[in-house]
This record gives C-alpha cells, structure tokens and sequence, in this order.
C-alpha cells in the first residue's frame, strides 16, 4: 500500500515537472516557472489545491497556478488584488497590464471583472476641460468645452422637456382655463429661467445645495420612488470617462408624485375650480421641476408601475387670508 502510494505521488510529480517543462503553468509571481519540490498546485479560477486525486482528472485546458511554501491564491480575484495594488504606480502601466490579460481572455465572467477593471482605471476623474481629457467629449459637440457645462446642458435638458410636456396639456382646456393655466406656466418659466433651470443638479462645481453629487463628481442613486434608498448602492460619476458619460444618460430624474398622472391633471382641475381661490402654483413648480419631488435613480431602481400618490389638498391653493375685524373705539373717560 504505501509503495503503491508512493508510486502515485512519483507519476504526479512527473507529470507536473512536464507540466513546468512546458510551459502550461502560471505562476502567482507572472511567468517565472518555479521548482516544483516544496510546491502546491492550484486552479487559476478559485484557488482550489490540486490534490492527487483531482490531479488526474482535471480537463486538459485547466488553468494552474503553482505556490512555492507560504504563497496564498485565491483564484482570478488575486489577479485583480494585484492590479489594484499598483494603482499608486503609474496608470498606464496598469491599464496596459489589463488590456493585455483581457485580450487573450475567453472566460465571460473573467472578461466582465477584467473590463470592469479597464474601465475603473481608466477613470480621468479630476480633468474638467477638453484639452485635459479629449476621449470623455467624443461624440458631443466642440461648442462643450467643459465637463461640468455639459453635464449642467444635460439636466437642463431633462426639465426643458418636462416643461414642454406641461405646456402641452394646455390644449385640453377651455379658452378661460386655459388663460389662467398659461399665465400660471409663465410664471414657472420665469423662476425656473432665472433658476437656469435647475441645470446645477448635475454640476460639480456648484454650491453643495445645488448639486446632487459630490465634488468629485459621484452621484449615487436615490432609490425607487416607494423606498427610502437604494437597496444596490448604485453609484456613478459621469465626470470619469466617456463610457460613464454615456451611461448617466440612461439614469432618470423620476417623479415620486407622477407628473403625468397625477401633477399636471391637478394642476388643470385647481384651475377649473378656483372659484376665485388663488392656485400656489409654486407648490406645483416643486413638484414638477425641483428636488423636492425628483429622485435619481439608477434605471434598474425606476419603477414604471403607478405610483398612486396624490398632491397634498392643503397645498393646492394658497391659504386665504382673513381680513382683521376693527376693534370698537374707546370712549374716552
């Protein structure tokens, strides 16, 4: 029994010099081929020892890493460990070191974690103009000579068309309502004009108030409209690079309050029946344009069910107020 076990240790060990001979194993320091005596075999993808009893049936495409004593692998996640620890060494080393293992890469979840990686170190977060970073502008027009005005463009493009959407409720009204209901429209063009229309939400340079991300440029998503945070941490910063520029795009501003099913269709019956009320169309500028009714979210957190929340009655009109009863006068004593 013990030759026997001796004998199969032998042919292992053989058959792992053959492999080193060859070439076909990979090191957890690179390429370098290590001496075998002394050593342990493990699967590259999770770090399972190869003992002597898997040895023999493992596929022939199976990728090995050997230790020397007291070396630890825990699979392809010590590659990336590896990557980044080098982020304090120059980058494009370690973008180039990534595209390269990525490039003879075939395993799908392998290629996601490696181009996820490309993609983080490829982040040029800090530059602003487009001479710092010319990849991030690609495809935008050469009037945008700076990330923060883009991004700003792009918020203020995202209420111009909530905007246009209420003023073409309009056509549903009759021709008094209507009035009314333009003349209140116009005033929310005019504070969401000198408000440039709420374009600081997505500027980093703005106040702290103002904005919806971080310095940096870091937005994280704000949650389902029924939920008081996101359950995923989604985060992104658009500011990075290119790829999440386009990205953010796909982020939504969603109303908690709807705007179409809710917001607009009360706006239009508070002016119906007014009754010589005074409609706070403030109150509904809120809703329809700020923060206080916006959340973004990441779109896997934009729910397209119907919220069923209704505006608050108290707000609808503005509180009126009662004129103050004269005292009596005082006769003199």
């Amino acid at each position: 029994m013990h030759s026997g076990t001796s004998s199969k240790q032998a042919r292992v060990l053989r058959a792992l010099e053959e492999f080193v001979l060859e070439g076909r194993i990979r090191t957890a320091n690179g390429f370098q081929l290590l001496p075998v005596q002394g050593s342990r075999l493990c699967l590259y993808e999770d770090g399972t020892e190869v003992t002597e009893d898997y040895f023999p049936g493992l596929p022939d495409d199976a990728e090995l890493v050997l230790l020397t004593e007291g070396q630890t692998w825990q699979g392809y996640v010590s590659d990336i460990s590896r990557f980044l620890s080098m982020f304090q060494e120059a980058q494009a080393g370690v973008i180039e070191a990534a595209r390269q293992l990525l490039s003879g890469e075939r395993a799908p979840l392998r290629q996601k974690l490696l181009a996820d990686l490309l993609h983080t170190v490829s982040q040029n977060i800090e530059a602003e103009t487009r001479a710092q970073d010319p990849p991030w502008f690609e495809g935008l027009e050469s009037r945008f000579r700076n990330k923060s005005g883009y991004l700003r463009y792009s918020c203020e493009s995202r209420i111009r068309s909530y905007l246009r959407e209420v003023s073409s409720s309009s056509r549903v009204l009759g021709a008094e309502a209507r009035e009314e209901y333009l003349r209140i429209l116009g005033a929310m063009c005019q504070r969401l004009r000198s408000a440039q229309y709420n374009g600081s939400y997505f500027d980093r340079g703005a106040e702290a108030g103002s904005r919806l991300c971080t310095r940096e440029g870091w937005f994280s998503c704000q949650g389902p409209f029924d939920l008081d945070s996101c359950a995923s941490k989604h985060s992104i910063n658009p500011y990075s690079n290119r790829e999440s520029r386009v990205l953010f795009s796909t982020w939504n501003l969603d109303h908690i309050i709807e705007k179409k099913r809710t917001i607009v269709p009360t706006l239009a019956e508070a002016i119906q029946e007014q009754g010589g009320r005074e409609v706070d169309w403030e109150y509904f500028y809120s809703l329809l344009f700020t923060s206080e009714n916006l959340k973004l979210v990441h779109i896997a957190c934009h729910k397209k069910t119907t919220h069923k929340l209704e505006c608050d009655p108290g707000r609808i009109y503005r509180s009126q107020k009662r004129p103050k009863r004269r005292r009596p006068a005082r006769k003199c004593q």
